[in-house]
């Protein structure tokens, strides 16, 4: 079994332009003669590799911490694809996908609504990305509300650089944060290894 961490350092990776800096605040130290360590963060529920709740774009969707847990572990489907998916893309490739399904585009690789329309009439559960969201920037509201009303859960600002397509089993749960619209999350995907093949011998 080979483990891949596939999720993006939160206290280091650049936030969506608009949202707040993650800041670190130094409260105890020992380098300065206290007893322990002790750090406090502040920061955007979306910083770094995260979840998005159905809430975060639909006041009626539900908040993170109410999403079925088994959207975020279980078999998934990566591949690499670049641009603005569309609803015809979509249809090609959902046959070739499981009910959780990750883009791989060095960041370049976005849902339209569309695609998010043809996903959300889907069994997708999840859908996930290497990019800061996985919708274009100018059609962020009407990809994130399709996706939201229909429940889906979104990985967001995934770590692929290392990852060739495939089916792999995904475990990304998010922090508990009651009633919020977003979380971040410890991604990893879990590669099984090829086993050596048993000669028998009569």
């Amino acid at each position: 079994m080979i483990i891949h961490d596939i999720s993006k350092d939160t206290l280091t990776t650049p936030v969506y332009e608009g949202d707040p800096e993650t800041v670190v605040d130094s409260l105890m130290n020992i380098d300065n003669g206290d007893e322990y360590n002790l750090s406090a963060v502040s920061m955007c529920v979306h910083s770094g590799t995260h979840i998005d709740a159905p809430l975060h774009y639909c006041q009626d969707g539900i908040s993170v911490d109410k999403i079925r847990l088994s959207s975020f572990y279980g078999i998934c489907t990566v591949i690499t694809v670049e641009g603005i998916l569309t609803g015809i893309d979509m249809e090609r490739l959902l046959p070739y996908c499981k009910r959780r399904i990750i883009f791989r585009g060095e960041g370049r690789t976005f849902l339209s609504w569309s695609a998010a329309a043809v996903i959300a009439e889907s069994n997708v559960v999840l859908v996930g990305t290497d990019a800061q969201s996985i919708a274009p920037d100018f059609d962020e509201t009407k990809t994130h509300m399709i996706l939201a009303r229909a429940g889906i859960a979104v990985l967001e600002n995934l770590n692929l650089e290392n990852i060739t397509d495939g089916e792999y089993q995904l475990c990304a749960f998010p922090l508990k944060l009651g009633g919020l619209e977003a979380a971040p999350c410890r991604a990893i995907l879990i590669e099984q290894e090829k086993e050596l093949e048993v000669w028998e011998f009569e």
